[in-house]
């Protein structure tokens, strides 16, 4: 066996993949600028015959469960790398799945609502859509996560993400808690963002989050059917203004943070993974907002990285 390339971060690891066609690629899921979930589904893409083996510290079977359906045929936990690492290579590199032995009980017997809702056939109701909307073209898909420590740094995120969708020609959708609607207009307006004037114009709409939720959160969690077409839904309403149909649409706001600190962890974590097969689907930027210390402890610490995992890219301020 070669080593014929290195990578330091998630989009280098990418671009190697594409440039090298190796015939295995070890991944980390902490990857700086691009984790390894979201590396490993661009290099599928573009270099199909690669085959993928997470090597990471991350024991969780959620983020481990994601790691291969993202296209990862092994993952192997760091600290058992010295007795697992090379008989994972071997069952790889013959086409076989690995998985860490710590890890391989959960995987096979835990029936998860992820994996449930996943039984819906979300690519059916997928598909059913397409009438509506404009496909998403790209390998890639725009779904960023921001944690805020303030209300100041969320008016900072606001702004780059709205002030740039606007200035490309973009429609905007935001979805605010009662507590932050300020922040979403007059925050904006203060930033030199011309709030009043787009929303005369039918190119930015604020939305109360608390509405949002009823129209598809259950006692067991968001249903899936109503949340994408609730979602194709705001897509059509947005670009229904006359000059608009053509345009690009952004979503962004405080959607799924209410439940995060309600302790409702797994209903946020549908939500982000049913946005991301949307954003595979169809055209459309995503701008998540949670508050960065909603909770503390190992468990708060896995929650973190499980939401980090099913984003594009985070930032945290």
């Amino acid at each position: 066996m070669r080593i014929v390339g290195e990578a330091s971060d998630g989009p280098t690891a990418v671009q190697k993949a594409q440039e090298l066609q190796p015939d295995l690629i070890l991944l980390d899921i902490r990857l700086p600028i691009l984790n390894g979930i979201e590396a490993a589904r661009r290099i599928r893409s573009l270099a199909p015959d690669s085959k993928i083996l997470f090597v990471t510290e991350n024991y969780s079977a959620d983020i481990a469960r994601e790691a291969l359906r993202s296209g990862g045929s092994g993952y192997v936990i760091k600290s058992d790398a010295g007795s697992e690492l090379l008989a994972a290579v071997d069952a790889v590199i013959l086409g076989r799945q690995f998985v860490s032995a710590r890890l391989a009980r959960q995987l096979l017997t835990s029936v998860t609502k992820t994996q449930a809702f996943d039984r819906l056939h979300i690519k059916e109701v997928l598909a059913s859509l397409s009438p509506r909307l404009p496909r998403n073209r790209s390998t890639t898909r725009h779904h960023e996560g921001l944690f805020y420590s303030d209300d100041a740094f969320l008016l900072d995120g606001l702004s780059r993400f709205v002030g740039a969708a606007l200035s490309a020609g973009g429609v905007v959708v935001a979805l605010a808690t009662k507590p932050h609607r300020p922040s979403f207009v007059e925050g904006l307006q203060g930033r030199g963002i011309d709030v009043s004037a787009a929303m005369k114009g039918g190119r930015y709409t604020l939305l109360d989050v608390d509405d949002a939720l009823s129209t598809f959160m259950t006692d067991d969690g968001p249903d899936p059917v109503r949340y994408l077409e609730g979602l194709a839904d705001l897509l059509d309403a947005a670009r229904r203004a006359e000059g608009l149909e053509h345009s690009r649409v952004a979503v962004c706001g405080e959607l799924a943070a209410p439940l995060l600190v309600r302790g409702a962890a797994e209903a946020v974590i549908q939500i982000e993974q049913l946005s991301n097969e949307f954003a595979n689907e169809y055209e459309i930027d995503i701008l998540c907002m949670y508050p960065a210390h909603w909770s503390h402890g190992e468990e708060a610490d896995q929650i973190f990285h499980r939401i980090c995992a099913e984003h594009s890219t985070v930032s945290s301020q």
